[in-house]
């Protein structure tokens, strides 16, 4: 049958107008299968058959209908190939578009999770098992609201936020929560191949508890003592340079390479410069430093019991200075307007009063994670067309589920149908060929993630499958169901389509494979590429026949609205890839 698939391809010229996306990972036995046909003319339905390798057909159908526009898309079709749940690799013809291979079982997500980690070792400040040596080793000096210096503390550590080099709080916590909640929910996907440091020699200790261990003793740092909470290190003046980590030349008037700032938490706006936040109290932060110790004390409870202790204490004392200090501290600018935007925190708060009723049994942390999900219960970018930097962040309310890991049954069912409500909305977006609800923000990837693993979340509390569609359709986009047929993840799968070159100083002087497991940041809205300053493509656009709708992404340096690798939205996703890749999930 071989022959059949080489005259097909023949069929196939250079400049055919559809095109056949698939999630190049592979597709889990159980799961729902959906190719898309991205026409770039108006089509009709056409027919489709799916083979195994041997030639034999085992699915043919013609469509029905199209399913529309979307971006460049002048017309959509989805091929439903459901039915097949045989391990096997698959060959998917449609008349008119090239045919694509994809892969079907019940291991296709093996090693994903692990695969993601690889970046985040990548990003590593203090000692950086990449680059074999210690990266910002002279941080930090804490500064004041006019800039001088108020003392030195010695903060080295945790994770670069992207391809700058910044540090936050925000973004740190919430990945270090993400790499403990997948340890506990999922230990199986997961292997020791390095040790603490980074460096390939097991040590007993799964690689995702190691690598959150860094995480989590760089925010013990930035949290020396009750009255001391920072939020920040480093600023924008970052951007002036385009270095490698290990020979940053940034300079904050204390010499190339040395002292960075660190910005504590005011609960006022902050700005060394022409432009300022919007900080209007500590509760954002507090919360999540608090959500993210709490946990960690039970990570620990029987393997450490003195380093749970004191993190329990730790998130005791953060969760109080959030209660007597409501609203968010948001980052701060240097020089540049933009920062993360956070207008909301009880989300925070109700996380980590969850985590502490988890981490302590008193009855008055449950009584409040009910009271402060009661105020969010739909993280408010779900179902609205755009949103600020960062403006709704974390990008869904992970406490929802802690909630219901431990309330009553009454509480229990509150908390997936506040679930259910932001999944609605979604639902009611993702009319689409591509089954995509979101909005395209800066960072639409992150949501994304948030909405597949919102929708497992829900149908793992309540059984209800009614969101498996978006829920695939994400997972699905992430790697290659979308308009460019690109995966999101550098590196991965190993094979397959990604970006090879994305926005960092890493990959253009030692290759892209240097962030193998980095999400980038993703389509965004044509409106917000024209409008970012310092935006310019570098090379030709290869994609530039699928960039002529209302989205774009370019796989290019220039462009760090859409190829830029994200820490957070990485860590968020190996939650995701671990539940994928965890055989006892299903």
């Amino acid at each position: 049958m071989i022959p059949l698939l080489q005259s097909f391809a023949i069929a196939v010229t250079a400049d055919t107008t559809s095109f056949i996306r698939v999630n190049q990972v592979g597709y889990l036995t159980d799961a729902p299968k959906v190719a898309v046909v991205c026409m770039l003319a108006p089509g009709q339905p056409v027919r489709f058959t799916v083979r195994e390798e041997n030639g034999r057909v085992v699915v043919s159908k013609r469509g029905r209908r199209t399913d529309g526009a979307f971006g460049p898309c002048a017309d959509t079709q989805r091929l439903d190939f459901s039915e097949i749940r045989r391990n096997g690799r698959y060959v998917i013809e449609a008349s008119g578009a090239k045919p694509v291979t994809v892969r079907i079982g019940t291991d296709v997500y093996a090693g994903a999770a692990d695969t993601l980690l690889i970046y985040l070792r990548q990003q590593r400040s203090g000692w950086n098992p990449f680059f074999r040596d210690s990266v910002h080793r002279h941080d930090g000096n804490v500064v004041d609201d006019t800039g001088h210096v108020v003392r030195f503390r010695p903060v080295s550590g945790g994770w670069a936020d992207a391809a700058d080099y910044l540090q936050y709080v925000a973004t740190s916590a919430t990945a270090t929560h993400s790499l403990l909640l997948a340890w506990r929910d999922h230990a199986g996907a997961f292997k020791d191949s390095v040790g603490a440091d980074g460096l390939p020699e097991p040590n007993g200790v799964a690689d995702v508890l190691d690598e959150a261990r860094h995480g989590l003793e760089w925010l013990l740092r930035m949290f020396p003592s009750d009255t001391e909470l920072y939020n920040q290190l480093a600023d924008d003046r970052d951007h002036l340079y385009f270095d490698l980590p290990a020979t940053d030349s940034s300079d904050y008037g204390w010499g190339k390479g040395r002292e960075r700032p660190v910005y504590p938490c005011t609960g006022r706006p902050q700005g060394l410069f022409q432009y300022k936040n919007r900080s209007t109290g500590l509760a954002s932060t507090a919360g999540k430093y608090a959500s993210v110790f709490a946990l960690a004390a039970t990570v620990y409870a029987r393997t450490d019991s003195a380093l749970a202790d004191s993190l329990r204490k730790r998130a005791i004392a953060a969760y109080t200075l959030g209660t007597a200090h409501p609203g968010v501290c948001q980052t701060a600018p240097g020089r540049s307007p933009y920062f993360y935007e956070e207008e909301n925190w009880v989300d925070d708060m109700e996380l980590a009063a969850a985590q502490l009723w988890s981490a302590t049994r008193a009855a008055h942390y449950l009584r409040d994670a009910v009271e402060y999900a009661s105020r969010e219960p739909v993280t408010p970018w779900m179902g609205a067309d755009t949103a600020r930097h960062y403006e709704f962040y974390p990008f869904h309310n992970a406490g929802h589920y802690e909630l219901w890991r431990g309330g009553s049954a009454k509480q229990r069912a509150l908390a997936a149908g506040y679930y259910r409500r932001g999944l609605d909305r979604i639902r009611a977006r993702a009319t689409n060929g591509f089954r995509v609800g979101t909005p395209f923000i800066w960072c639409s990837n992150d949501l994304m993630v948030s909405v597949a693993t919102q929708a497992l979340l829900y149908r793992r509390m309540t059984g209800d499958t009614r969101y498996r569609v978006y829920e695939q359709a994400a997972i699905d986009w992430l790697f290659g169901a979308n308009p460019w047929g690109t995966s999101m993840v550098i590196g991965y799968p190993r094979g397959g389509t990604w970006p090879h070159d994305p926005h960092s100083a890493v990959a253009a002087r030692l290759g892209p494979q240097a962030l193998t497991g980095g999400l980038v940041d993703g389509p965004v809205y044509r409106s917000i590429f024209g409008n970012l300053r310092g935006i310019a493509l570098r090379n030709e656009d290869e994609f530039a026949r699928f960039n002529t709708g209302f989205i774009v992404y370019h796989d290019d340096i220039g462009d760090y609205s859409t190829n830029e690798p994200i820490m957070d939205g990485t860590a968020s996703l190996v939650y995701l890839l671990a539940a994928l890749g965890d055989r006892r999930e299903r």
